[in-house]
């Protein structure tokens, strides 16, 4: 009896730590280094940034969640005429995932209007939380 409490209080702890991380690796944290993205170099054009933010997506062929992400990042790229998304596979691009440090997919990067990196995400963002920081950038471009 007292190996079975045992064992179930061992999976309720390791359950909560797995449930935390994933809550931890959803929230957008700020990016402390200064760090511009040049479009030409993840195979787009020069001027494929958004005038306000630009969603950088980052994918696999193999990830199961990057899809619905997709979905969610260009419907609201398409729904604001200042913010654009973009996708990259870096299952054939090991440069692209080493310069980004992208250890998970998907993993998205908020650039402001000059391709400076200003929030990352690890995992699958609520859409919620990407519009808040979208409305954060239109504030700071508005009092610059």
């Amino acid at each position: 009896m007292a190996v079975a409490v045992v064992l179930a209080c061992l999976l309720a702890v390791t359950g909560g730590i797995g449930v935390f991380l994933r809550w931890r690796a959803s929230q957008p944290y700020p990016i402390p280094r200064f760090d511009v993205v040049d479009p030409r170099r993840l195979g787009a054009a020069p001027d494929a940034l958004g005038r306000t933010a630009t969603l950088l997506q980052f994918s696999t062929e193999t990830c199961h969640r990057c899809p619905a992400v997709h979905r969610t990042l260009a419907e609201m790229a398409r729904d604001c005429d200042d913010v654009v998304h973009l996708d990259i596979d870096v299952t054939d691009r090991p440069d692209i995932a080493r310069r980004f440090q992208i250890a998970q997919t998907p993993t998205t990067l908020v650039l402001d209007g000059r391709g400076v990196v200003r929030t990352r995400f690890g995992g699958a963002p609520r859409r919620d939380v990407v519009q808040l920081e979208i409305l954060r950038l239109r504030a700071d471009s508005a009092s610059v």
